[in-house]
């Protein structure tokens, strides 16, 4: 009898712990820039379905090359409660697997930009209960998606107020070969200067101290190391206030799933600061 009440204890625990939990939401975003549909994943703390009226931060998580909306759940489980955690929203939007979330200057095809900046947010903000503005807005990723985070957050900080990287490819000039990214900006040999405009290294000079907050890390054995290295001596440089991290790791889903705890606790400090 003993051991039976042990289990129905136990399974209450289960059912009290999964029916708090943060819910995630698959939904479709018609982008009339690309005239095509794009999945999102939305994950939407527990407590925006026990009070009405409860505003949230927005943390944009973006996916590497070659993976999809589903593929920062994936990696990192996590999540969910950390949405809890934090009480923030997390929006993971589908990158059309290798556009590097920019606007290509040569295929009209490729506009992830302008998705995200002109049609994603606007969609969000008027269908979940978000805190509408810079402050409480975010944008980080990994790889591919790291440097679409610091990309649009550079770029659009009127839209965010906070940026990230994890591991990211901050300058593509090294890797003019790779993940197909002479497709949307034609090759470094014809087409340089797309290039230099392109990388987040180059165009983190034109920042301001005290636009955006920064915060990237890199593994010391991941190949974007350098690069990143190179980044955080530009904004040293300019005298632009952000948060470098190097650790022990590699470019795999074991180190950006350690390092988005890292980012979103980041994040949430920056949230919690803008409401006073």
């Amino acid at each position: 009898m003993r051991m039976k009440n042990i289990v129905s204890i136990l399974v209450c625990l289960f059912f009290v712990i999964v029916s708090n939990a943060a819910r995630v939401d698959t939904i479709v975003v018609y982008s009339n820039a690309m005239h095509k549909n794009i999945k999102v994943a939305v994950v939407v703390p527990d407590h925006a379905a026990k009070q009405t009226g409860v505003k949230f931060p927005v943390v944009y998580l973006l996916h590497g090359y070659s993976g999809n909306y589903g593929s920062w759940l994936k990696d990192a489980p996590q999540l969910q409660s950390r949405a809890d955690q934090y009480q923030v929203m997390l929006v993971c939007p589908d990158g059309g697997y290798g556009s590097w979330y920019y606007d290509s200057p040569i295929n009209d095809s490729i506009k992830y930009e302008t998705f995200i900046t002109k049609e994603l947010i606007p969609y969000i903000d008027s269908n979940f209960p978000t805190s509408a503005n810079k402050d409480h807005r975010a944008i980080t990723g990994l790889s591919m998606g790291g440097h679409g985070g610091l990309f649009l957050g550079i770029r659009h900080s009127d839209l965010f107020g906070n940026a990230g990287s994890v591991c990211g490819g901050v300058d593509i000039r090294p890797f003019p070969n790779s993940w197909d990214i002479k497709k949307s900006l034609g090759t470094i040999i014809e087409q340089p200067q797309n290039w230099t405009d392109y990388s987040v290294v180059t165009i983190a000079k034109n920042l301001k101290p005290g636009q955006l907050h920064i915060i990237f890390d890199c593994g010391v054995s991941d190949f974007f190391i350098d690069v990143n290295r190179s980044l955080h001596q530009v904004l040293l440089t300019n005298k632009i206030d952000h948060d470098y991290t190097e650790r022990p790791g590699g470019h795999n889903k074991a180190y950006w799933s350690n390092s988005i705890d890292y980012q979103l606790q980041f994040f949430a400090k920056s949230f919690m600061a803008a409401i006073k």
